[in-house]
C-alpha cells in the first residue's frame, strides 16, 4: 500500500488526513497471470492501481485476434475510462500479465468520496489527465519505424517489461507476429 500511498500524494493535492481516508476505501486484489480485472461486456465499476505486478488492456480485432493497446505497469492507476464514464459496457479487457497486486476502488465509493473530500476529484482529474499523456507519449514510437525499431525502443523504453511479459503479449502491442518478433530477437541477440 506505500506505493498507493505515495500515488495519493501526487501534486501535493491531498492532505496527509483526506489520504488516510481514501486508503481505507481501497481492496487488495491478488491476480495470478491472465486473471481479469475487467472482461469484454461488463461495466467497467472500478479504477485499479497496480502496486506490483503488470495489468494489460486489449481488445479483438475483427478477425478475434486479441490486440494488447497498453501495459499499465506498477504506480499506475487503470480502468476502461470509455465504460467507467459512459456507463456502457467495455469493449476492452483489463487482464493481469504476471502475478500482481491490485488495490480497487469501486466508482460508487469514489462519488461519495469526492463530494466529502472535493480536492479528491481534482487528484483524480489530474492523474487521469496525466495517464493519457504518458500513454500517447509511450505509444507514440508504435507509429514509426520498422519491426526491429519499435521492438529497440520497446527494449529501451520498457527494459523491466520486456523480462516479464510473454513474447505474443509484447508482438500483439508491437502490431507484429510472434514469429517475426522471434526472428528480431535472434538477430539483436546474434549481434550482442
Amino acid at each position: 500500500m506505500e506505493r498507493l500511498k505515495a500515488m495519493l500524494g501526487f501534486g501535493a493535492i491531498l492532505s496527509e488526513r483526506d489520504i488516510a481516508i481514501i486508503l481505507e476505501h481501497f481492496q487488495l486484489r491478488v491476480y495470478r497471470p491472465e486473471d481479469y480485472f475487467l472482461e469484454y461486456g461488463e461495466d467497467a465499476q472500478e479504477i485499479g492501481f497496480v502496486e506490483k505486478g503488470i495489468v494489460r488492456i486489449y481488445k479483438p480485432d475483427r478477425d478475434g485476434n486479441e490486440v494488447t493497446k497498453y501495459f499499465f505497469r506498477e504506480n499506475q492507476f487503470f480502468t476502461d475510462l470509455e465504460s467507467y464514464y459512459s456507463g456502457i459496457p467495455s469493449s476492452e479487457a483489463l487482464q493481469a500479465v504476471v502475478d500482481s497486486e491490485i488495490y480497487a476502488i469501486r466508482k460508487t465509493v469514489i462519488n461519495k468520496l469526492t463530494e466529502e473530500i472535493p480536492n479528491f476529484f481534482i487528484f483524480l482529474k489530474t492523474i487521469t489527465e496525466a495517464t493519457l499523456l504518458n500513454k500517447i507519449k509511450d505509444n507514440d514510437f508504435l507509429n514509426f519505424g520498422d519491426a526491429k525499431t519499435k521492438y529497440r525502443e520497446f527494449l529501451s523504453r520498457y527494459p523491466d517489461l520486456a523480462l516479464h511479459i510473454p513474447q505474443h503479449f509484447i508482438a500483439s502491442y508491437l502490431k507484429i507476429t510472434p514469429q517475426s518478433l522471434s526472428r528480431i530477437r535472434r538477430e539483436i541477440a546474434k549481434k550482442g
